[in-house]
């Protein structure tokens, strides 16, 4: 019968305890569950000297990595979000040109968004909010934005989520729009609201 040495027994214990290092390790990181999102409803609002104006785009794309403690969203991990500029749509015809004028759509064709991180705090009624640091895209100049958003699970495992960051044209080298031989004005403050359910993918 062989026999357990000194050093052998020092090897097992080792080996065990390294195995149980691991082990509490990974069950004590959070599941990552990936969602996705294809309908992304986008809305971009401003002023006028005429009336107030609206954008609208139901094309955009999301995905998002969220870690879970049981069935409580503890972080989220990345995200990123993007849809065609010329996706969204007004009222009027001669606004959407001057608006893709103004957004440079020819050598700049998408809006983005990509998160560089984020913090999670439970809200009111079973929702949380989430505070996303990030690089906003628009018109071909990036710029570190913030965004807040609410999430709230659904009873199918999607989760609703919806926001609201109003931006400055001029922070990202845009000219507010002009209609009429310039007789009518935009403001240069836009409001973005989003508005998005998200599946796992």
């Amino acid at each position: 019968m062989n026999k357990i040495t000194s050093s052998n027994a020092r090897l097992i214990f080792a080996t065990a305890l390294l195995s149980a290092i691991l082990l509490l390790r990974a069950m004590a990181t959070p599941a990552q569950t990936n969602y996705t999102g294809s309908n992304v409803n986008l809305v971009v609002s401003g002023t006028s000297t005429l009336h107030n104006w609206d954008m609208k785009s139901e094309n955009g794309e999301c995905k998002a990595s969220f870690a879970f403690g049981g069935a409580t969203i503890t972080a989220l991990s990345a995200m990123n979000f993007s849809t065609a500029a010329v996706a969204l749509k007004s009222d009027h015809t001669t606004m959407d040109d001057n608006a893709y004028k103004a957004l440079k759509t020819g050598k700049n064709p998408a809006i983005s968004y990509v998160m560089t991180s984020a913090v999670v705090a439970p809200g009111p009624g079973g929702t949380y909010t989430v505070t996303c640091q990030g690089k906003l895209s628009i018109a071909g100049a990036t710029r570190d934005q913030e965004l807040v958003a609410t999430i709230k699970p659904n009873a199918d495992n999607t989760l609703a989520v919806t926001g609201t960051r109003v931006i400055s044209m001029k922070d990202f080298n845009m000219q507010p729009p002009t209609f009429m031989m310039g007789a009518i004005k935009t403001g240069n403050d836009i409001t973005l609201a989003f508005n998005l359910t998200l599946k796992r993918s």
